[in-house]
């Protein structure tokens, strides 16, 4: 788990990166998605929003004031598709072994032409 430390407007909030947050952040962008998509959707979804807004917002220290709370919401989304970005390529760049790969794989035989 890593803990972020994020400034708005001069307050700076402290919140921990966990699994359940990522999913929350991931579970709000799908939200304004909907609502983007639909715009006549968006008052099923204006309360989700709110909701999932709140609940990202409650996991702050100090809790974060109304006045920075789209400030706030739009860093932690900045710093979960971030964390994300680092993670794939972690995984595409460096691919961890396993068993299978820890075996080199057989060349294949070139024929040579005599």
């Amino acid at each position: 788990m890593i803990t972020k430390e994020i400034s708005i407007n001069g307050t700076d909030y402290r919140l921990t990166l966990t699994d359940q947050l990522v999913n929350q952040v991931n579970n709000l962008k799908s939200l304004y998605s909907a609502a983007y998509e639909d715009p006549e959707s968006f008052e099923q979804v204006s309360s989700e929003i709110s909701t999932a807004i709140n609940e990202i917002a409650a996991q702050a220290d100090p809790p974060v004031q109304d006045d920075d709370l789209d400030g706030f919401i739009q860093e932690i989304i900045r710093t979960v598709d971030k964390k994300e970005e680092e993670m794939q390529e972690e995984l595409t760049g460096k691919p961890a072994k396993s068993k299978k790969e820890s075996k080199p794989e057989p060349k294949a035989k070139s024929k040579s032409k005599k």
